[in-house]
């Protein structure tokens, strides 16, 4: 194929190739050329034009195929207008004479064709420069139109359509003989003409004004001919014509040429009155209709009528929104007059009447709810109500007249009962779509819409009251507040008008509809409106007897209500349930006896009314088993069953009773039935196993003794029917956007469809979309699916014997009846039985015995050869089901067999449709029959007949076949793939277009094969390339396809093969094909488009968005998307589209593509991603006036200003996105959200204002979210203020998010502030309507989380401007305090409680924070005192802010302890285990009601964690001691804890203790954090563990608590185990050291209890001796330590836990496998050596909680694990720093050295022993080996020793081999290279050699002093050359010094003696100090410092010295001038110098 890409056709390969393969070949390089002409410059085009033209014009001799002839018109377009066009004429004559051309032969056919559509490129193309030779060329193709068949009538309108296209007004002469022509073909037997036909003349009436002045009635009434047995694509296209025409006619203006043709203008009223005669008498026009009214035949047809109402849509749309807006009331009273009593004819019967209500319904849908934003919209809704107001009136009038005879003959009651309906159904739909934004339409009481709809409830036609509920239902949804409003009110009526029938029914049905609205609002109802309709229900059906006038009404009433109640969920119909089935019980007989005599009593009316309240009974119950499955416990179905046997019976006597009484009972019976089946389907069949046998006989009857002569097939067959073969059945069956209106053209004529009369109870019910009204069928129909569904259920459960009985007697139903009838009890018996396989499958049941498989197959074989395509279908797939349940390989190759059979012989389309189908599914359920045998047949059956060109339908339906076998027969298909291939490819090429069902299968084909090749598409093998090539041809060929699926098919073929190879599908022309079908009006195809682009924006995202743009940029004439892409780019494209369409699926799916690109791309574009959110919100911003910021009450003026600015929005520019609808806001909200966290993970510049401008500077390109800070806060405003609720949580959400990633941002220009200060004012407006009494509760609870966030972040710091926003919670605080009971009536209890716990949460976070500020203040005061006194103005400043919030909230602390507490209280009794439930308080709890306990759980877990945190620090606050005098009893009236719960109040003490209040509070407190630590659930927040751990740490902080935990050694033990398991399944480090922190301080309480209990002893046997004191600690007097119960062990296991996770080369098992046995240190992380440090912190405090044997027990332990940590981490850091780890395990040696018990004269020996074999340890650290003492850090070692030497009692270090070793140790160190090490080592023998024991000390001066004075002594030579050196000699004259005070006198005089000439030669004269170095200065000052000291003290020696060298005293003296001037300054100076080498002994001082 790569041949195939030259400019010129190759014709060398071209003649080497067979027939198909030139075709191919030819398609090939005319796709290339179509791509390259273009791009070629014109020098080259003319060099090869001739040979060129010859070569495409002699192609049009080759009979080419339909898609190859339009690629060559389009070549010799193109290549004539880049190049010459002296040679145009020549073609253009070629074209015409091969038209005339008197060859009629079929072969000839493809010639002609493709030269008419030639003509039509080459003018459309090349247009006016072809001059007149037009004229010979139109004529010529009319003439040969005149004997053209259909494909030729087809392609010569498609023609002449690029004919006038192209010469626009230049064709004028021509107009009337082409507007003949198309008239004949727009009525032409062939939709594919009819299409063409109307294509053409939509081109023809841009320029020929007769078409819509003179000849408009003409047109019109054509279109409606036209319309007239039309199919889907028809409809579509002639409704485009007849709306656009009409829509010019209206808005033409008169010209000029026009006034001669006496034009007059047309009014609107005219246009709709013509319209309205195609929708009232269709296409019999306008002058025959008299005849047909005469004889009374209703003459329009209804694909007329769906025409004409498509044409309205049409006709509107094009005429767009304002134009709308303006006529709008004009337009809905003639569209509501289209139903009205004016023209009965129309409304006649019922099925007309509902046909014409869908219509318009559907007209006002598309056009108000598609087309009007929403203000408009709410205009629409006034309108609307204006309307119903009016009909109220006539209604009302009517009524009034109160004489009998006249009420029931006035007409004009029921007649404008249509219009009501179509009115009251667009007014809920409206108010649906508008949602929460609708609240100011039903505020204003003018409009009066409640009012209005309520009004209407007692309206005397039924299916008026049921569609006045529905609306009702509908305001509920949309506006929650509203509902338990509403049903006050409606339950308030009902009872008031308990004797009226129509109000017991209206009011009836309000309720329900309403009770049904509830599930939709997540806020609910009130729990106690369950009990009020409850008794409103039963008091119906008591007095139902009392009154027969309204019995029955009473009756359907009450039951209606009760089946309602149940969707209300388990929670409240389990406290209605005993009522309920006690009315169940009672509304059957007893026993068979009593309904005998039931029988002999009544009279048809008592039968009707029984019948009645029967069937709602059992609708109840339906209802109740599928709402509240949760309550059928075995003990409920135990009483649900007794009635069940007597309704059975019933049901066998119905056609007895009704026989008796008459036709009167035929609708109620049917009821009846209906209702018993549908509950008996959702009933365990084992529960009335009893019944089968009569229950089967009824089914049977039903099904084959139908009532009905309807053909039912389109809504019983589809569900069985798999949705792809649906495909197979044309549009009708598939999703449109005008599927509501095309349904009832699916029903044949007898039924127009559902409507809600025909079942009042289905208003409760949940609906299929969310706000179409339910549709409930007929009767007759429904019953017959509930039997179907009934049959399928039961039939898997009887005997196998049984059922061969049952299929035998379907089997001779069938055979006995004839004509019509028989296929409808075909239907009925496939589909029921089809249903029974559906059930037998997936219960994986067995059929039966062969004389059953025979019967089932007979059943099925008969009606897959019936005329019904959609039952062969059915049946295809019922046959399928068959061989899988029976699932034996013998059976289902005999299937096989059968149908190859019959496929070979059988020449009807019929059979050859079922049979080659039935194939096809046999694959679905067997997946791959197995056997290669069977394959190739089936595949050589299929191949045939899907060449059969005589027949499109047996092709379409075989290559449907083939696509399943190639999709499911797996890897054994891969043989066949090619000529599988070959073949689709050769069909795309020569099936005429017009067979749109044969291209549809053959792209299902492609499809297959595409995903069964699958990534070995990427392969570069030449079959792969070749395959891969044909795969890409096909899709190209479906792409130029003109129907709309098929296009839709080439667009996921070509997404699979993207998916699979991507660098073979060339993405741009993929991306340009997508924008172009992105508004396409077919549903599919947007669906298809979406969907691709879906898949492609996940990998390529920014590609897709620029070739996107770059298409439109080159924007060339055939690429003319209908969204505006250039200027909001495919992103905005994609929201608007999402604004406009209806389709939920689509919608989710454009909703993933954008996330997606946002993912991807949103960081890179940031202004245009925020420009587009900003576009979408603020063009909301107008509308938000209303809520526009009410910021006057206690602000100055600016402020207002700063509110104001943000809503009214100056200039009115045109916004790309008009009155976006608000779910489309939130999404730009939700957006707004996700782009800032794609921000934050992208780094820090976007949250740092300094770095962001910085970067902006260096590039202008970059950009950074902080810099759109003014851009975010807009929008979150626009949001949270909005009208829509859901909008207003987006806007919340955004604002907190805001808030917390910005909060800590700083402002460059004014330090100390933060950047978000300034947009105080809008944070305060934006909250401040949230706070309003109307807000809805789960807004305002997330205003609070706001408030408590921006408080909490610190952004403010003046207590006056921060006070705005806490007035707003204290305001909160309030209505709290009023408690549950005084919360508004209008939700359900439990939104009171997550009101109330968010106020409670949000002051919780915000106290926490008040306090935590204050710690870290007063940290930072002690800090500062420590530095210097004069700090305190500073400070006083500092701690304003923190204290004042303190402050702020101090003042209501008191309440709120209070208020926290009773939370946490509720909280613990909920979080009980279930089997404490009996011991809940009934009343319910402080904030929540025992009946709405489940609702209210999931708040108290969502804010429990910070009340318990804020309790626990409020409490520490008042350190436990402080309890009010009144809070005795008040607070703690209720009980705390499962002990106290049991008791009888009698026995409680009156008034608690404070101690006995205290310890309840602290159990409350420890018992919740236990619990819940104990388990967290594996999703439980960090933030709440973390807070349970805060919350110990400041329980634990103050002496009360620690009292209670230290002295009870149980209870810290369990704590110790919980936080252990804690650390052990939460890898957290912030958990982790919280938890440890908390260990720390339970240790802590630990020793004061055993320090308290040893002092008191103390005190207790002071006179005694000491030997007898009682040994207190752990471990008594044997150190034994018990696990489990021991503090000690618990303490070591959670520390060693700690340890080993961090280094487990501690751990002992460990070290000996080779996996640790590297030796290599590791470096731990920095919260690593956190975690390990403070561990080590609390091991060394763990002796002193022990006895002292207890301590000798654990000492071994406890020395091993810190001097492992020692050994393990002690690495040298670059920086001569100590690791933390190793500073801490040195600190927690030094406080283990220093423990008493190292005294105790118990424990001394031991803990000596001990000790000594840890300096071993540590010296042999030393000594290991293999160089690793490079990395070991000496001096940690070295500090080691020294701790031991400083810290123990002398015998421990004095042994002296021990000493030895350590004196060896620093004498090896002294000699270091390393400065840094030397200088330590100073250090470190500076601290020994002052050791206070001189048997500690001498042994080391001995030994270690000379050297250290023979170093200084090298140093007079070597001067030194860094500060590191320097500092090494300063510390050794400092330790030279100090050892000079201590030595004895007579060593005195030699050590000075030494030290003097060393100073003194680091002394400089003046001149050698000018010029000195620095280093040289800082030692002279230095020594000169040392001297100055040192000759005063050992005045004597100094003498001596100075008088034996009179150098040295030169030498001194003059340095002591040349000091003299500045000493002053010198000293001030010295006394920081020494300052630095003091630094680090400050961080590492151990000793």
């Amino acid at each position: 194929m790569e041949l195939a890409h030259s400019l010129l056709l190759n014709e060398e390969v071209y003649n080497q190739l067979g027939e198909f393969q030139k075709a191919e070949f030819i398609f090939e390089w005319l796709q290339f050329l179509e791509k390259l002409l273009p791009v070629t410059s014109r020098a080259d085009i003319r060099e090869n034009q001739k040979k060129l033209v010859e070569q495409l014009t002699s192609l049009l001799n080759n009979s080419p195929g339909p898609p190859t002839r339009r690629l060559v018109a389009k070549n010799l377009a193109v290549l004539y207008s880049t190049g010459d066009t002296f040679s145009v004429y020549q073609t253009i004559d070629k074209c015409n004479e091969l038209i005339r051309s008197k060859d009629d032969s079929p072969s000839y056919l493809p010639t002609k064709l493709a030269a008419v559509v030639c003509l039509g490129y080459l003018y459309k193309k090349l247009g006016r420069i072809l001059g007149n030779s037009f004229t010979d060329t139109v004529g010529n193709v009319l003439k040969a139109m005149k004997n053209a068949e259909s494909q030729g009538r087809y392609e010569i309108m498609l023609s002449l359509q690029n004919i006038l296209n192209g010469l626009g007004a230049a064709a004028i002469p021509c107009h009337r003989d082409i507007y003949k022509a198309a008239r004949s073909c727009l009525t032409d037997r062939s939709m594919a003409v009819r299409c063409a036909a109307a294509k053409c003349l939509l081109e023809l009436q841009n320029e020929a004004v007769f078409m819509w002045s003179t000849d408009l009635d003409s047109v019109v009434t054509l279109c409606f001919k036209s319309f007239e047995g039309s199919n889907y694509d028809v409809r579509l296209a002639v409704a485009k014509l007849l709306g656009t025409v009409l829509a010019r006619a209206l808005t033409s203006k008169q010209t000029t040429a026009s006034t001669r043709h006496n034009f007059r203008r047309i009014s609107l009223e005219e246009v709709m009155e013509l319209l309205g005669t195609g929708f009232l008498r269709g296409s019999c026009g306008f002058l025959r209709a008299s005849g047909d009214m005469l004889k009374g035949t209703s003459s329009v047809s209804r694909d007329v009528r769906v025409g004409v109402t498509q044409a309205y849509v049409v006709f509107v749309s094009t005429l767009g929104a304002q134009w709308l807006e303006r006529n709008f009331s004009a337009f809905l009273s003639h569209i509501l007059d289209l139903v009205s009593q004016s023209h009965p004819k129309v409304i006649q019967s019922q099925m007309d009447a509902i046909g014409c209500r869908r219509c318009v319904s559907f007209i006002l849908r598309a056009t108000v709810g598609g087309l009007l934003g929403e203000k408009a919209q709410i205009a629409a809704a006034k309108e609307i109500c204006q309307a119903i107001w009016k009909l109220k009136k006539v209604v009302d009038t009517a009524m009034s007249d109160n004489n009998l005879e006249t009420r029931i003959s006035t007409t004009d009651v029921t007649a404008s009962q249509h219009v009501l309906v179509c009115a009251l159904q667009e007014l809920g739909s409206l108010i649906h779509g508008l949602g929460t934004t609708a609240a100011p339409l039903l505020q204003d009481s003018s409009t009066g819409v409640l009012e209005a709809v309520i009004s209407v409830i007692l309206h005397p036609s039924i299916s008026v009251r049921l569609t006045a509920a529905w609306c009702l239902r509908c305001i509920a949804v949309a506006l929650p507040c509203y509902v338990s409003l509403l049903l006050d009110r409606c339950i308030e009526r009902l009872s008031a008008l308990k004797s009226s029938p129509e109000g017991v029914t209206g009011y009836s049905f309000a309720v329900a509809a309403l009770l049904g609205a509830v599930k939709h609002c997540p806020l609910g109802i009130p729990h106690g409106k369950g009990k009020v309709i409850m008794t409103v229900a039963e008091d119906l059906l008591c007095s139902a007897s009392q009154n027969s006038r309204i019995s029955l009404q009473r009756t359907q009433a009450g039951w209606l209500l009760i089946a309602a109640l149940m969707t209300l969920g388990p929670a409240v119909v389990q406290h209605h349930l005993p009522r309920m089935l006690l009315l169940w019980k009672c509304i059957f007989p007893s026993c068979p006896k009593d309904l005998e005599t039931e029988k002999t009593r009544g009279d048809s009316f008592t039968w009707q009314v029984t019948l009645e309240g029967r069937a709602g009974a059992l609708c109840a119950i339906k209802s109740f088993v599928s709402h509240c499955a949760g309550l059928l416990t075995d003990e409920v179905v135990q009483r649900l069953l007794p009635p069940l046997p007597s309704a059975v019976d019933l049901l066998t006597q119905l056609s007895s009773i009704y026989k008796s009484y008459g036709n009167s009972l035929k609708t109620p019976s049917t009821v009846y039935r209906h209702k018993l089946y549908e509950l008996l389907a959702v009933l365990p069949p084992k529960t009335y196993e009893g019944s089968f046998c009569a229950v089967l006989k009824e089914l049977v009857s039903d099904l084959t003794v139908p009532d009905s002569q309807i053909d039912a097939s389109t809504f019983l067959l589809p569900s069985l029917c798999h949705e792809n073969d649906l495909l197979l059945l044309g549009p009708l069956l598939q999703e449109t956007d005008h599927r509501f209106i095309e349904e009832q053209l699916l029903l044949g004529n007898s039924i127009a469809g559902g409507s809600l009369e025909y079942d009042p109870y289905s208003i409760y019910e949940k609906v299929a979309k969310g706000d179409s009204v339910p549709k409930p069928l007929p009767p007759v129909l429904s019953v017959i699916s509930a039997a179907t569904r009934l049959f399928g259920v039961m039939f898997s459960h009887v005997a196998e014997s049984h059922r061969l009985q049952v299929l035998e007697h379907l089997l001779n139903s069938i055979k006995q009846t004839k004509g019509s009838r028989q296929q409808i009890v075909q239907l009925n018996v496939v589909s029921a039985f089809s249903t029974s396989l559906k059930h037998l499958a997936n219960c994986k049941g067995s059929l039966g015995p062969e004389e059953v498989r025979r019967s089932a197959l007979a059943v099925v074989m008969s009606a897959l050869e019936s005329n019904n395509p959609l039952l062969r279908c059915a049946a295809a797939e019922c046959l399928a089901r068959l061989a899988q349940v029976v699932s034996d390989s013998a059976f289902t190759a005999g299937l096989a067999q059968v149908s190859f059979d019959k496929l070979k012989s059988a020449r009807d389309v019929v059979s050859r449709t079922g049979h080659s189908l039935a194939l096809g599914c046999l694959y679905r359920y067997l997946g791959g029959i197995g056997s290669t045998q069977h394959l190739n047949a089936c595949v050589g059956i299929l191949y045939t007949l899907s060449q059969d060109s005589t027949s499109p339908d047996v092709q379409a339906w075989a290559l449907h076949s083939l696509a399943l076998i190639v999709d499911l027969a797996g890897p054994l298909y891969h043989v066949h793939v090619e000529p599988t291939l070959s073949l689709v490819l050769m069909l795309l090429l020569t099936v005429p277009p017009a067979y749109t069902e044969v291209h549809q299968s053959l792209g299902r084909c492609l499809n297959a094969l595409i995903t069964t090749l699958g990534p070995e598409l990427q392969g570069s093998s030449t079959t792969v390339s070749a395959l891969r090539t044909s795969c890409l041809l096909g899709c190209a060929v479906m792409q130029d396809n003109p129907d709309c699926l098929v296009q839709a098919q080439a667009i996921s073929c070509l997404q699979q093969l993207h998916m699979f190879a991507p660098r073979h599908v060339n993405l741009s022309s993929l991306v340009s094909c997508l924008c172009v079908n992105l508004c396409s009006s077919y549903l599919l195809l947007r669906r298809a488009v979406v969907a691709c682009l879906r898949q492609l924006v996940q990998r390529e995202a920014a590609e897709v968005s620029e070739y996107a743009v770059a298409l439109v940029k080159e924007s060339r004439e055939d690429f003319t998307p209908d969204v505006n892409i250039r200027e909001i780019g495919l992103e905005g494209a994609l929201l608007g589209l999402l604004d406009k369409e209806l389709d939920q699926r689509l919608c989710q799916d454009i909703k993933e593509t954008l996330t997606h690109m946002l993912t991807s791309m949103a960081v890179e574009k940031l202004s245009f991603w925020l420009k587009l959110c900003k576009d979408v919100l603020a063009a909301s911003a107008d509308f938000n006036t209303v809520a526009s910021v009410d910021t006057t009450q206690e602000e100055e003026t600016a402020k207002v200003d700063d509110g104001s600015v943000l809503t009214s929005d100056g200039d009115e520019r045109f916004h790309p996105f008009s009155n976006p609808r608000w779910s489309t806001r939130v999404f730009a909200a939700e957006c707004v959200c996700k782009i800032i966290s794609q921000c934050e993970n992208a780094g820090s510049a976007h949250f740092d204002i300094t770095l962001a401008q910085e970067r902006k500077q260096r590039d202008s390109r970059d950009d950074f979210l902080v810099l759109h800070l003014a851009d975010l806060i807009r929008m979150a405003f626009m949001a949270a203020t909005d009208h829509s609720d859901q909008l207003r949580l987006s806007g919340l959400q955004t604002l907190l998010i805001v808030v917390r990633k910005f909060a800590a941002v700083p402002e460059p220009e004014f330090p100390g502030h933060v950047i978000l200060e300034q947009y105080q004012a809008n944070v305060g407006a934006a909250l401040r309507p949230a706070f309003a009494p109307e807000t809805p509760p789960d807004v305002t609870a997330k205003a609070c989380q706001v408030c408590s966030a921006w408080i909490a972040s610190g952004v403010v710091s003046d207590l006056n401007d921060l006070r705005r926003v806490h007035q707003l919670l204290v305001s909160s605080l309030v209505k709290v305090q009023a408690g549950k009971e005084a919360q508004s009536q209008q939700y359900n209890e439990s939104t009171s409680t997550m009101e109330i716990l968010a106020v409670l949460k949000a002051w919780a976070e915000v106290y926490i924070v008040a306090v935590e500020k204050q710690k870290n203040q007063s940290d930072a005061h002690n800090h500062c005192l420590k530095v210097a006194n004069s700090a305190e103005e500073s400070y006083k400043g500092v701690t304003s802010s923190a204290s004042g919030l303190l402050d702020l909230v101090q003042a209501d602390l008191g309440i709120l302890s209070k208020l926290w507490l009773s939370a946490l209280q509720d909280f613990a009794l909920l979080t009980l285990p279930s089997e404490y439930a009996l011991q809940l308080p009934a009343e319910g709890g402080t904030f929540y009601t025992a009946e709405t306990i489940e609702n209210a759980r999931p708040h108290y877990y969502n804010s429990w964690a910070l009340i318990l945190y804020a309790t626990a620090l409020w409490l520490t606050s008042t350190g436990f001691i402080v309890v009010d005098p009144d809070e005795g009893v008040t607070n703690l009236s209720r009980p705390v804890t499962p002990t106290t719960m049991c008791q009888d109040s009698s026995t409680r003490p009156l008034v608690k203790s404070p101690e006995d209040v205290n310890t309840d509070r602290f159990h409350l407190i420890l018992g919740i954090t236990v619990e819940f630590l104990c388990s967290p659930r594996s999703d439980a927040a960090m933030e709440n563990i973390i807070a349970c751990l805060r919350a110990l740490q400041a329980l634990f902080d103050v002496p009360w608590p620690r009292s209670k935990i230290g002295g009870d050694q149980e209870l810290g033990v369990e704590l110790l185990n919980v936080l252990h398991r804690l650390i052990l399944t939460r890898e957290s480090p912030d958990i982790q050291l919280a938890a440890l922190e908390v260990v720390r301080l339970i240790l802590f309480a630990a020793q004061e209890h055993v320090k308290e209990k040893r002092r008191s002893a103390e005190v207790d046997d002071g006179a005694a001796e000491k030997e007898t004191l009682p040994e207190f600690g752990e471990g008594k007097d044997t150190g034994g330590l018990v696990p489990g119960k021991s503090l000690v062990f618990a303490t070591l296991e959670l520390c060693v836990c700690i340890l080993v996770r961090q280094l487990p080369q501690l751990n002992p098992k460990l070290t000996c496998s080779p996996a640790v046995q590297s030796g290599k240190h590791l470096l731990l992380s920095e919260d690593g050596s956190r975690l390990v440090a403070v561990a080590l912190v609390i091991l060394s405090d763990v002796p002193a909680i022990c006895s002292p044997e207890g301590s000798v027990s654990v000492l071994p332990t406890i020395l091993y694990l810190i001097i492992g940590v020692l050994k393990e981490t002690a690495v040298k850091l670059r920086d001569g720093q100590l690791p933390l780890t190793v500073a801490a395990s040195l600190q927690a040696l030094k406080g283990l050295l220093s423990s008493p018990m190292a005294r105790a004269e118990k424990s001394r020996t031991a803990w000596t022993d001990l000790l000594r074999s840890a300096l071993v340890t540590v010296l042999d650290c030393w000594d290991q080996v293999d160089g690793l003492l490079q990395e070991l850090d000496e001096v940690s070692l070295l500090t080691a020793i020294t701790v031991f030497v400083m810290s123990t009692s002398p015998e421990v270090t004095t042994v002296e081999c021990l000493q030895k070793r350590c004196i060896e140790k620093f004498k090896i160190t002294l000699d270091s290279k390393d400065p840094l090490v030397q200088c330590k080592c100073y250090q470190l023998l500076h601290s020994i050699f002052q050791h206070p024991n001189k048997t500690v000390s001498y042994p080391y001066i001995h030994s270690l002093a000379p050297s250290i004075v023979g170093k200084l002594q090298e140093t007079e030579k070597a001067k030194p050359e860094n500060a590191a050196e320097l500092q090494v000699i300063q510390e050794g004259i400092k330790v030279v010094t100090a050892l000079t005070a201590t030595a004895e006198e007579e060593h005195r005089a030699h050590l000075v003696a030494c030290l003097l000439p060393i100073l003194i030669s680091f002394l400089l004269d003046e001149n050698a100090l000018a010029s000195a170095t620095k280093l040289a200065k800082n030692l002279h000052e230095f020594a000169l410092q040392n001297l100055m000291q040192i000759g005063p003290q050992y005045s004597s020696v100094f003498k001596k010295l100075m008088a034996s060298s009179p150098t040295m005293k030169a030498r001194l003296e003059s340095a002591v001038k040349g000091n003299q001037e500045s000493v002053k300054v010198k000293t001030a100076k010295h006394a920081k110098n020494p300052g630095k080498s003091s630094s680090i002994q400050l961080k590492t001082n151990f000793l």
